[in-house]
Protein backbone atom coordinates (compact mmCIF):
# COMPACT_ATOMS: atom_id res chain seq x y z
CA UNK A 1 0.00 0.00 0.00
CA UNK A 2 1.19 3.53 -0.73
CA UNK A 3 1.40 6.61 1.86
CA UNK A 4 -2.02 7.66 2.66
CA UNK A 5 -2.46 11.00 -0.29
CA UNK A 6 -3.48 14.02 0.98
CA UNK A 7 -4.88 17.47 -0.73
CA UNK A 8 -3.80 21.10 -1.60
CA UNK A 9 -5.07 23.43 1.37
CA UNK A 10 -7.68 26.16 0.21
CA UNK A 11 -6.09 29.24 2.15
CA UNK A 12 -4.66 31.35 0.06
CA UNK A 13 -6.69 35.07 -0.41
CA UNK A 14 -6.13 37.43 -3.37
CA UNK A 15 -3.68 39.31 -1.29
CA UNK A 16 -1.52 36.20 -0.64
CA UNK A 17 -1.71 35.51 -4.34
CA UNK A 18 -0.77 39.41 -5.40
CA UNK A 19 1.81 39.21 -2.56
CA UNK A 20 3.40 35.64 -4.01
CA UNK A 21 4.02 37.05 -7.67
CA UNK A 22 5.05 40.69 -6.02
CA UNK A 23 7.23 38.96 -3.61
CA UNK A 24 8.76 37.14 -6.11
CA UNK A 25 9.48 40.10 -8.76
CA UNK A 26 11.05 42.12 -6.61
CA UNK A 27 14.04 39.94 -5.23
CA UNK A 28 17.74 40.56 -6.69
CA UNK A 29 16.35 41.93 -9.26
CA UNK A 30 16.28 45.29 -7.81
CA UNK A 31 19.70 45.50 -6.68
CA UNK A 32 21.34 44.81 -9.60
CA UNK A 33 19.36 45.16 -12.88
CA UNK A 34 19.00 48.77 -13.34
CA UNK A 35 23.20 48.68 -13.30
CA UNK A 36 23.17 46.52 -16.05
CA UNK A 37 20.31 47.34 -18.09
CA UNK A 38 21.58 51.17 -18.19
CA UNK A 39 25.02 49.35 -19.08
CA UNK A 40 22.85 47.91 -22.39
CA UNK A 41 20.19 50.47 -23.41
CA UNK A 42 21.89 53.42 -21.48
CA UNK A 43 19.25 56.22 -20.81
CA UNK A 44 16.75 54.16 -22.38
CA UNK A 45 16.63 52.16 -20.04
CA UNK A 46 13.32 52.86 -18.43
CA UNK A 47 11.71 51.99 -22.03
CA UNK A 48 13.08 47.92 -21.55
CA UNK A 49 10.94 47.61 -18.41
CA UNK A 50 8.07 48.65 -20.06
CA UNK A 51 8.73 46.43 -22.92
CA UNK A 52 9.41 43.40 -20.42
CA UNK A 53 6.09 44.42 -18.38
CA UNK A 54 3.93 44.46 -21.50
CA UNK A 55 5.42 41.16 -22.50
CA UNK A 56 4.88 39.40 -19.39
CA UNK A 57 1.00 41.01 -19.12
CA UNK A 58 0.34 39.65 -22.24
CA UNK A 59 1.70 36.58 -21.37
CA UNK A 60 0.02 36.47 -17.88
CA UNK A 61 -3.70 37.21 -19.20
CA UNK A 62 -3.77 34.42 -21.70
CA UNK A 63 -2.68 32.17 -19.03
CA UNK A 64 -5.24 33.92 -16.73
CA UNK A 65 -7.93 32.26 -18.70
CA UNK A 66 -6.72 28.81 -18.15
CA UNK A 67 -5.95 29.10 -14.76
CA UNK A 68 -9.06 30.43 -13.68
CA UNK A 69 -10.92 27.62 -15.71
CA UNK A 70 -8.53 24.76 -14.15
CA UNK A 71 -6.55 25.56 -11.16
CA UNK A 72 -3.68 23.03 -10.85
CA UNK A 73 -0.52 22.77 -9.04
CA UNK A 74 2.32 23.45 -11.11
CA UNK A 75 -0.27 24.65 -14.13
CA UNK A 76 2.51 25.91 -16.04
CA UNK A 77 3.82 21.71 -16.83
CA UNK A 78 0.31 20.66 -16.63
CA UNK A 79 -1.62 22.56 -19.17
CA UNK A 80 0.91 21.70 -22.13
CA UNK A 81 0.26 18.31 -21.65
CA UNK A 82 -3.45 18.79 -21.42
CA UNK A 83 -3.84 20.27 -24.92
CA UNK A 84 -0.73 18.65 -26.73
CA UNK A 85 0.09 15.48 -25.39
CA UNK A 86 3.45 13.53 -23.82
CA UNK A 87 6.10 15.29 -26.15
CA UNK A 88 5.14 18.85 -25.51
CA UNK A 89 4.49 18.24 -21.80
CA UNK A 90 7.70 16.35 -21.29
CA UNK A 91 9.80 18.88 -22.92
CA UNK A 92 8.29 21.52 -21.22
CA UNK A 93 8.31 20.06 -18.04
CA UNK A 94 12.02 19.44 -18.46
CA UNK A 95 12.55 22.90 -19.31
CA UNK A 96 10.77 24.21 -16.08
CA UNK A 97 12.99 22.36 -14.53
CA UNK A 98 16.30 23.50 -15.52
CA UNK A 99 15.18 27.04 -15.09
CA UNK A 100 12.90 26.97 -11.75
CA UNK A 101 14.96 24.66 -9.59
CA UNK A 102 17.53 27.42 -10.47
CA UNK A 103 16.35 30.90 -8.82
CA UNK A 104 16.35 30.15 -5.48
CA UNK A 105 19.76 29.19 -5.32
CA UNK A 106 20.23 32.83 -7.34
CA UNK A 107 18.69 34.51 -4.42
CA UNK A 108 20.59 32.71 -1.83
CA UNK A 109 23.70 33.46 -3.77
CA UNK A 110 22.79 37.60 -4.18
CA UNK A 111 22.51 37.29 -0.69
CA UNK A 112 25.78 36.09 -0.54
CA UNK A 113 27.43 38.42 -2.46
CA UNK A 114 26.11 41.59 -0.97
CA UNK A 115 26.90 40.01 2.51
CA UNK A 116 30.10 39.47 1.71
CA UNK A 117 31.18 43.61 1.95
CA UNK A 118 30.92 43.47 5.59
CA UNK A 119 31.65 39.53 5.96
CA UNK A 120 34.77 39.43 3.30
CA UNK A 121 34.56 35.93 4.70
CA UNK A 122 31.95 34.95 2.69
CA UNK A 123 33.97 35.58 -0.74
CA UNK A 124 37.59 34.62 -2.61
CA UNK A 125 38.95 38.00 -4.57
CA UNK A 126 37.77 36.69 -7.38
CA UNK A 127 34.20 36.31 -6.51
CA UNK A 128 33.29 33.06 -6.07
CA UNK A 129 32.04 31.76 -3.18
CA UNK A 130 34.02 30.07 0.03
CA UNK A 131 33.13 26.99 2.24
CA UNK A 132 31.78 29.46 4.79
CA UNK A 133 29.81 31.16 1.80
CA UNK A 134 28.58 28.14 0.28
CA UNK A 135 27.87 26.76 4.08
CA UNK A 136 25.99 30.19 4.30
CA UNK A 137 23.52 29.12 1.10
CA UNK A 138 22.95 26.07 2.07
CA UNK A 139 21.61 27.18 5.29
CA UNK A 140 19.46 29.96 3.41
CA UNK A 141 17.75 27.23 1.22
CA UNK A 142 17.49 24.87 4.80
CA UNK A 143 15.53 27.75 6.24
CA UNK A 144 13.41 27.94 3.44
CA UNK A 145 12.76 24.85 2.67
CA UNK A 146 11.57 24.42 6.52
CA UNK A 147 9.14 27.63 6.21
CA UNK A 148 7.70 25.47 3.08
CA UNK A 149 7.37 22.15 4.84
CA UNK A 150 5.34 23.24 7.77
CA UNK A 151 1.96 24.59 6.05
CA UNK A 152 0.98 26.35 2.92
CA UNK A 153 -0.68 29.01 5.46
CA UNK A 154 2.62 29.69 7.51
CA UNK A 155 3.96 29.91 4.10
CA UNK A 156 1.60 32.19 2.82
CA UNK A 157 1.44 34.39 5.94
CA UNK A 158 5.36 34.76 6.02
CA UNK A 159 5.78 36.09 2.40
CA UNK A 160 3.01 38.67 2.87
CA UNK A 161 4.50 39.70 5.68
CA UNK A 162 8.23 39.72 4.41
CA UNK A 163 6.72 41.46 0.73
CA UNK A 164 5.18 44.35 2.71
CA UNK A 165 9.05 44.66 4.38
CA UNK A 166 10.36 44.98 1.25
CA UNK A 167 8.44 47.18 -0.38
CA UNK A 168 9.80 49.59 2.07
CA UNK A 169 13.61 50.21 1.22
CA UNK A 170 13.55 50.56 -2.50
CA UNK A 171 10.56 53.12 -2.13
CA UNK A 172 13.00 55.00 0.09
CA UNK A 173 15.77 54.33 -2.32
CA UNK A 174 13.53 55.74 -4.78
CA UNK A 175 12.96 58.81 -2.95
CA UNK A 176 16.82 59.50 -1.78
CA UNK A 177 18.04 59.30 -5.27
CA UNK A 178 15.60 61.67 -6.77
CA UNK A 179 16.86 63.90 -4.51
CA UNK A 180 19.96 63.80 -6.17
CA UNK A 181 18.77 63.99 -9.59
CA UNK A 182 20.72 65.23 -13.11
CA UNK A 183 18.55 65.39 -16.16
CA UNK A 184 21.87 65.56 -18.36
CA UNK A 185 22.30 62.19 -17.46
CA UNK A 186 20.19 61.20 -19.56
CA UNK A 187 22.03 62.55 -22.62
CA UNK A 188 24.95 60.49 -21.66
CA UNK A 189 25.77 57.85 -24.26
CA UNK A 190 28.20 54.87 -24.29
CA UNK A 191 26.02 52.66 -23.76
CA UNK A 192 27.14 48.16 -25.07
CA UNK A 193 25.67 48.14 -27.64
CA UNK A 194 23.06 51.49 -26.94
CA UNK A 195 20.16 52.40 -28.61
CA UNK A 196 17.00 50.07 -29.50
CA UNK A 197 19.26 46.85 -29.90
CA UNK A 198 20.50 47.62 -26.16
CA UNK A 199 17.04 47.74 -25.02
CA UNK A 200 16.10 44.85 -26.64
CA UNK A 201 18.97 43.09 -25.22
CA UNK A 202 18.42 44.80 -22.03
CA UNK A 203 15.20 43.18 -21.92
CA UNK A 204 15.91 39.43 -21.77
CA UNK A 205 19.71 39.34 -20.60
CA UNK A 206 19.92 42.74 -17.88
CA UNK A 207 17.52 40.71 -15.32
CA UNK A 208 13.92 42.88 -16.26
CA UNK A 209 12.19 39.99 -17.60
CA UNK A 210 13.83 37.85 -15.04
CA UNK A 211 12.65 40.12 -12.45
CA UNK A 212 9.02 40.08 -13.95
CA UNK A 213 8.57 36.19 -14.01
CA UNK A 214 7.59 36.07 -10.67
CA UNK A 215 3.61 36.42 -12.01
CA UNK A 216 3.71 32.62 -12.39
CA UNK A 217 3.23 32.22 -8.92
CA UNK A 218 -0.84 33.04 -8.74
CA UNK A 219 -0.90 30.43 -11.54
CA UNK A 220 1.00 27.87 -9.48
CA UNK A 221 -1.03 28.11 -6.44
CA UNK A 222 -3.93 27.67 -8.07
CA UNK A 223 -4.56 24.74 -6.36
CA UNK A 224 -4.34 26.54 -2.86
CA UNK A 225 -6.45 29.70 -3.43
CA UNK A 226 -9.78 30.46 -1.65
CA UNK A 227 -11.32 31.68 -4.91
CA UNK A 228 -9.23 30.93 -8.01
CA UNK A 229 -11.60 31.36 -10.51
CA UNK A 230 -11.71 35.49 -9.47
CA UNK A 231 -8.71 35.77 -7.49
CA UNK A 232 -5.70 34.14 -10.26
CA UNK A 233 -6.41 36.93 -13.15
CA UNK A 234 -6.35 39.51 -10.69
CA UNK A 235 -3.45 38.17 -9.04
CA UNK A 236 -1.39 38.37 -11.87
CA UNK A 237 -2.09 41.78 -13.15
CA UNK A 238 -2.13 43.37 -9.86
CA UNK A 239 1.61 41.95 -9.45
CA UNK A 240 3.05 42.60 -12.43
CA UNK A 241 1.71 46.62 -12.39
CA UNK A 242 2.68 47.03 -8.82
CA UNK A 243 6.39 45.47 -9.51
CA UNK A 244 6.72 47.99 -12.79
CA UNK A 245 6.15 51.16 -10.38
CA UNK A 246 8.83 50.29 -8.54
CA UNK A 247 11.14 49.31 -11.18
CA UNK A 248 10.47 51.92 -13.55
CA UNK A 249 10.92 54.71 -10.39
CA UNK A 250 14.29 52.60 -9.49
CA UNK A 251 15.54 52.80 -13.18
CA UNK A 252 15.09 56.43 -13.31
CA UNK A 253 16.24 57.52 -10.10
CA UNK A 254 19.06 55.41 -10.53
CA UNK A 255 19.94 57.04 -13.96
CA UNK A 256 19.06 60.43 -12.95
CA UNK A 257 21.57 59.75 -9.47
CA UNK A 258 24.94 58.50 -10.72
CA UNK A 259 27.71 61.07 -10.53
CA UNK A 260 29.36 62.86 -13.46
CA UNK A 261 32.24 61.22 -12.87
CA UNK A 262 31.23 57.69 -12.71
CA UNK A 263 29.96 58.74 -16.62
CA UNK A 264 33.27 59.88 -18.12
CA UNK A 265 33.51 56.80 -19.90
CA UNK A 266 29.60 56.15 -20.55
CA UNK A 267 27.21 53.91 -19.24
CA UNK A 268 28.61 50.71 -20.43
CA UNK A 269 31.61 51.45 -18.14
CA UNK A 270 29.75 52.07 -15.16
CA UNK A 271 30.60 49.91 -12.72
CA UNK A 272 29.54 49.40 -8.68
CA UNK A 273 30.65 45.78 -8.66
CA UNK A 274 28.71 43.25 -6.93
CA UNK A 275 26.34 45.99 -4.77
CA UNK A 276 25.32 48.77 -7.44
CA UNK A 277 22.45 50.59 -5.28
CA UNK A 278 24.87 50.58 -1.98
CA UNK A 279 27.93 51.50 -4.19
CA UNK A 280 25.92 54.60 -5.99
CA UNK A 281 25.10 55.39 -2.23
CA UNK A 282 28.10 55.82 -0.78
CA UNK A 283 29.33 57.53 -4.28
CA UNK A 284 26.87 60.14 -3.00
CA UNK A 285 27.75 60.27 0.85
CA UNK A 286 25.23 58.47 2.32
CA UNK A 287 26.59 56.10 3.79
CA UNK A 288 23.31 54.87 6.19
CA UNK A 289 21.17 54.55 3.12
CA UNK A 290 23.79 51.96 1.99
CA UNK A 291 23.89 50.59 5.14
CA UNK A 292 19.94 50.07 4.62
CA UNK A 293 19.82 48.50 1.56
CA UNK A 294 22.57 45.74 2.81
CA UNK A 295 20.04 44.67 5.20
CA UNK A 296 17.45 44.69 2.77
CA UNK A 297 20.02 42.67 0.29
CA UNK A 298 19.24 39.62 2.63
CA UNK A 299 15.50 40.17 3.22
CA UNK A 300 14.37 40.68 -0.54
CA UNK A 301 16.45 37.67 -2.09
CA UNK A 302 15.40 35.67 0.78
CA UNK A 303 11.82 36.51 -0.07
CA UNK A 304 11.92 35.30 -3.43
CA UNK A 305 14.00 32.61 -2.88
CA UNK A 306 11.39 31.29 -0.05
CA UNK A 307 8.47 31.23 -2.67
CA UNK A 308 10.78 29.85 -5.59
CA UNK A 309 11.53 27.10 -3.32
CA UNK A 310 7.95 26.40 -2.30
CA UNK A 311 6.92 26.98 -6.57
CA UNK A 312 9.62 24.73 -7.16
CA UNK A 313 8.27 21.77 -5.72
CA UNK A 314 4.70 22.53 -7.49
CA UNK A 315 6.27 22.53 -10.76
CA UNK A 316 7.87 18.95 -9.97
CA UNK A 317 4.82 17.44 -8.27
CA UNK A 318 3.00 18.36 -11.91
CA UNK A 319 5.60 16.83 -13.91
CA UNK A 320 5.03 13.71 -11.69
CA UNK A 321 1.37 14.01 -12.09
CA UNK A 322 1.92 14.74 -16.21
CA UNK A 323 3.92 11.17 -16.07
CA UNK A 324 7.08 11.96 -16.81
CA UNK A 325 8.46 11.63 -12.99
CA UNK A 326 8.88 9.18 -10.84
CA UNK A 327 5.45 9.14 -8.86
CA UNK A 328 6.69 9.68 -5.62
CA UNK A 329 7.12 13.49 -6.50
CA UNK A 330 3.53 13.39 -7.08
CA UNK A 331 2.77 13.41 -3.40
CA UNK A 332 0.56 15.19 -1.34
CA UNK A 333 1.11 15.09 2.46
CA UNK A 334 -2.14 14.40 4.12
CA UNK A 335 -1.88 16.05 7.45
CA UNK A 336 0.24 19.74 5.89
CA UNK A 337 -1.10 19.62 2.26
CA UNK A 338 2.38 19.84 1.18
CA UNK A 339 4.04 18.03 -1.72
CA UNK A 340 6.78 17.30 0.35
CA UNK A 341 8.51 14.64 -1.81
CA UNK A 342 9.08 17.46 -4.15
CA UNK A 343 9.96 19.57 -1.63
CA UNK A 344 12.96 17.53 -0.63
CA UNK A 345 14.08 17.50 -4.52
CA UNK A 346 14.04 20.84 -5.03
CA UNK A 347 16.33 21.27 -1.58
CA UNK A 348 19.04 19.09 -3.30
CA UNK A 349 18.36 20.68 -6.85
CA UNK A 350 18.37 24.66 -5.14
CA UNK A 351 21.95 23.08 -3.49
CA UNK A 352 23.75 22.23 -6.91
CA UNK A 353 22.80 25.23 -8.03
CA UNK A 354 24.77 27.29 -6.05
CA UNK A 355 27.98 25.22 -6.30
CA UNK A 356 30.71 27.08 -7.50
CA UNK A 357 31.18 24.77 -10.56
CA UNK A 358 28.02 25.09 -11.82
CA UNK A 359 27.07 29.10 -10.75
CA UNK A 360 28.13 31.86 -13.23
CA UNK A 361 27.96 35.22 -12.45
CA UNK A 362 24.52 36.94 -11.48
CA UNK A 363 23.85 39.05 -14.86
CA UNK A 364 25.18 35.75 -16.67
CA UNK A 365 22.30 33.49 -15.07
CA UNK A 366 19.78 35.69 -15.43
CA UNK A 367 19.98 34.99 -18.84
CA UNK A 368 19.99 31.49 -19.29
CA UNK A 369 17.18 31.57 -16.23
CA UNK A 370 14.90 34.06 -18.23
CA UNK A 371 14.92 31.89 -21.99
CA UNK A 372 14.76 28.44 -20.28
CA UNK A 373 11.49 29.93 -18.12
CA UNK A 374 10.09 31.75 -21.06
CA UNK A 375 10.51 28.14 -23.32
CA UNK A 376 7.88 26.80 -20.45
CA UNK A 377 6.09 30.24 -20.89
CA UNK A 378 5.60 30.47 -24.92
CA UNK A 379 3.74 27.17 -25.30
CA UNK A 380 0.84 29.00 -23.21
CA UNK A 381 -1.12 30.96 -25.65
CA UNK A 382 -0.89 27.84 -27.91
CA UNK A 383 -2.67 25.92 -25.39
CA UNK A 384 -5.32 28.34 -24.88
CA UNK A 385 -5.79 29.26 -28.20
CA UNK A 386 -6.32 25.65 -28.88
CA UNK A 387 -8.27 25.01 -25.60
CA UNK A 388 -11.02 27.34 -27.29
CA UNK A 389 -11.27 24.97 -30.15
CA UNK A 390 -10.90 21.76 -28.42
CA UNK A 391 -12.78 22.10 -25.75
CA UNK A 392 -14.92 25.52 -26.61
CA UNK A 393 -17.67 24.43 -23.76
CA UNK A 394 -15.12 24.34 -20.60
CA UNK A 395 -16.40 26.46 -17.95
CA UNK A 396 -14.22 29.62 -18.21
CA UNK A 397 -14.86 31.98 -14.86
CA UNK A 398 -12.36 34.43 -17.09
CA UNK A 399 -12.84 34.40 -20.74
CA UNK A 400 -9.96 36.85 -22.52
CA UNK A 401 -11.99 38.84 -25.05
CA UNK A 402 -10.09 38.64 -28.21
CA UNK A 403 -7.89 35.92 -27.44
CA UNK A 404 -6.56 35.02 -30.49
CA UNK A 405 -5.15 38.66 -30.98
CA UNK A 406 -3.49 38.47 -27.55
CA UNK A 407 -2.40 34.98 -27.47
CA UNK A 408 -0.84 35.49 -30.78
CA UNK A 409 0.58 38.41 -29.42
CA UNK A 410 2.14 37.09 -26.53
CA UNK A 411 3.53 34.23 -28.08
CA UNK A 412 5.31 36.75 -30.21
CA UNK A 413 6.73 38.74 -27.18
CA UNK A 414 8.08 34.93 -25.73
CA UNK A 415 9.55 33.92 -29.19
CA UNK A 416 11.65 37.85 -29.16
CA UNK A 417 12.57 37.11 -25.69
CA UNK A 418 14.15 33.64 -25.74
CA UNK A 419 15.77 35.02 -28.90
CA UNK A 420 17.21 38.15 -27.37
CA UNK A 421 18.73 35.75 -25.27
CA UNK A 422 21.23 35.18 -27.52
CA UNK A 423 23.15 31.84 -28.37
CA UNK A 424 25.19 31.54 -25.95
CA UNK A 425 22.72 30.88 -24.18
CA UNK A 426 20.16 29.22 -25.85
CA UNK A 427 22.75 26.69 -28.18
CA UNK A 428 22.54 25.42 -24.03
CA UNK A 429 18.82 24.94 -23.03
CA UNK A 430 17.82 23.91 -26.27
CA UNK A 431 20.46 21.32 -26.63
CA UNK A 432 19.39 20.16 -23.05
CA UNK A 433 15.83 20.44 -23.81
CA UNK A 434 16.30 18.30 -27.15
CA UNK A 435 18.39 15.52 -25.55
CA UNK A 436 15.54 15.37 -23.27
CA UNK A 437 13.07 14.46 -25.87
CA UNK A 438 15.47 11.56 -26.89
CA UNK A 439 15.45 10.34 -23.38
CA UNK A 440 12.11 10.15 -23.27
CA UNK A 441 11.66 8.12 -26.31
CA UNK A 442 13.68 6.01 -25.27
CA UNK A 443 12.15 5.44 -21.89
CA UNK A 444 9.01 4.52 -23.61
CA UNK A 445 10.07 1.97 -25.76
CA UNK A 446 9.73 -0.92 -23.24
CA UNK A 447 6.64 -0.05 -22.43
CA UNK A 448 3.03 -2.07 -23.20
CA UNK A 449 2.23 -1.85 -26.88
CA UNK A 450 -0.44 0.50 -26.12
CA UNK A 451 2.06 2.74 -24.63
CA UNK A 452 4.02 2.90 -27.09
CA UNK A 453 1.27 3.59 -29.72
CA UNK A 454 0.12 6.47 -27.40
CA UNK A 455 3.53 8.54 -27.28
CA UNK A 456 4.49 7.90 -31.04
CA UNK A 457 0.61 9.52 -31.72
CA UNK A 458 1.31 12.45 -29.42
CA UNK A 459 4.42 12.57 -31.19
CA UNK A 460 2.86 13.99 -34.22
CA UNK A 461 0.94 16.56 -31.62
CA UNK A 462 4.49 17.98 -30.55
CA UNK A 463 6.85 17.48 -33.46
CA UNK A 464 6.33 21.50 -34.05
CA UNK A 465 7.54 22.43 -30.76
CA UNK A 466 10.96 20.33 -31.89
CA UNK A 467 11.41 22.54 -35.14
CA UNK A 468 10.28 25.76 -33.34
CA UNK A 469 13.68 25.09 -31.05
CA UNK A 470 15.98 24.56 -33.84
CA UNK A 471 14.89 27.46 -35.38
CA UNK A 472 15.29 29.56 -32.49
CA UNK A 473 18.65 27.89 -32.31
CA UNK A 474 19.32 28.75 -35.74
CA UNK A 475 18.45 32.30 -35.52
CA UNK A 476 20.43 32.96 -32.12
CA UNK A 477 23.33 31.19 -34.68
CA UNK A 478 23.17 33.70 -37.19
CA UNK A 479 21.47 36.75 -36.00
CA UNK A 480 22.31 40.00 -34.52
CA UNK A 481 22.48 38.17 -30.93
CA UNK A 482 24.88 35.72 -31.56
CA UNK A 483 27.85 37.00 -28.66
CA UNK A 484 31.32 37.76 -28.94
CA UNK A 485 33.85 36.07 -32.00
CA UNK A 486 30.73 35.29 -34.22
CA UNK A 487 29.83 36.52 -37.40
CA UNK A 488 26.36 38.15 -38.16
CA UNK A 489 24.32 36.69 -40.84
CA UNK A 490 21.29 38.74 -40.53
CA UNK A 491 21.93 42.14 -38.96
CA UNK A 492 19.22 44.51 -36.54
CA UNK A 493 16.26 44.79 -37.33
CA UNK A 494 15.88 42.22 -39.92
CA UNK A 495 16.59 39.46 -37.42
CA UNK A 496 14.04 40.22 -35.43
CA UNK A 497 11.76 40.48 -38.39
CA UNK A 498 12.33 36.85 -39.37
CA UNK A 499 12.03 35.37 -36.15
CA UNK A 500 8.54 37.66 -35.93
CA UNK A 501 7.36 35.97 -38.76
CA UNK A 502 8.70 32.63 -38.12
CA UNK A 503 6.41 33.14 -34.54
CA UNK A 504 3.56 33.56 -36.25
CA UNK A 505 4.24 30.59 -38.30
CA UNK A 506 4.95 28.30 -35.37
CA UNK A 507 1.71 29.60 -33.72
CA UNK A 508 -1.01 28.89 -35.91
CA UNK A 509 0.54 25.52 -36.28
CA UNK A 510 1.13 24.73 -32.59
CA UNK A 511 -2.89 25.47 -31.73
CA UNK A 512 -3.65 23.32 -35.10
CA UNK A 513 -1.31 20.22 -33.99
CA UNK A 514 -3.04 19.81 -30.49
CA UNK A 515 -4.74 16.79 -29.51
CA UNK A 516 -8.66 16.43 -31.10
CA UNK A 517 -9.61 16.69 -27.70
CA UNK A 518 -7.60 18.01 -24.73
CA UNK A 519 -7.40 15.49 -21.80
CA UNK A 520 -7.69 17.40 -18.73
CA UNK A 521 -7.47 15.31 -15.55
CA UNK A 522 -9.49 15.74 -12.84
CA UNK A 523 -7.93 14.75 -9.23
CA UNK A 524 -9.99 16.18 -6.66
CA UNK A 525 -7.85 13.49 -4.02
CA UNK A 526 -5.03 16.43 -4.74
CA UNK A 527 -6.73 19.37 -5.99
CA UNK A 528 -10.38 19.46 -4.74
CA UNK A 529 -12.90 21.54 -7.15
CA UNK A 530 -15.70 20.77 -9.29
CA UNK A 531 -13.35 20.85 -12.55
CA UNK A 532 -14.87 18.87 -15.06
CA UNK A 533 -12.18 16.32 -16.96
CA UNK A 534 -12.49 15.89 -20.72
CA UNK A 535 -11.08 12.47 -20.68
CA UNK A 536 -9.33 9.95 -17.91
CA UNK A 537 -6.23 11.50 -15.98
CA UNK A 538 -3.08 10.06 -17.73
CA UNK A 539 -1.40 7.28 -16.09
CA UNK A 540 2.20 7.74 -14.32
CA UNK A 541 4.78 6.17 -16.74
CA UNK A 542 7.76 5.94 -14.05
CA UNK A 543 5.57 4.88 -11.61
CA UNK A 544 7.27 3.47 -8.29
Amino acid sequence: MGMPEGSFKRRLSLLDLTFLGVGSIVGSGWLFASMHASAKAGSLAWLAWLIGAFAVVLIGIVYAEIAAAIPRAGGFVRYPEYTHGSLVGFMIGFASMLAYSSVAGIEVEAVRGYASHYWHALQTSNGNPTALGIIIQFALLVLFFLVNYWSVQVFGKVNTIVTSIKFLVPLLTIVVLLLHFHASNFSVGGASPGGINGVFQAVSTAGIVFAFLGFRQAVDFGAEARNPQRDIPRAIVMAVILALVIYLLLQIAYLGAVPKANLAGGWASVNFADAPYADLAVALGMTWLSTVIFVDAVISPSGTGNIYMSGTARSLFAWARNGHFYSIFGRVDKRTGIPRPAMWLTLILAAIWTLPLQFQAWSGLVGAVTSATVMTYMIGPVSAASLRKTDPDLHRPFRLKGLGFWSLLAFIAATCIIYWSGWSTNVYLIGLTLGGVLVLYFAFMDKDASTRSKVKTEWKNGVWLIVYYLFIGVMSAIGDYTGKGMKTYIGYPWDTVVVIAGAIVFYYWGVNSALPKAVIADEPAEEAGSYRAAEAPSSNRFGV
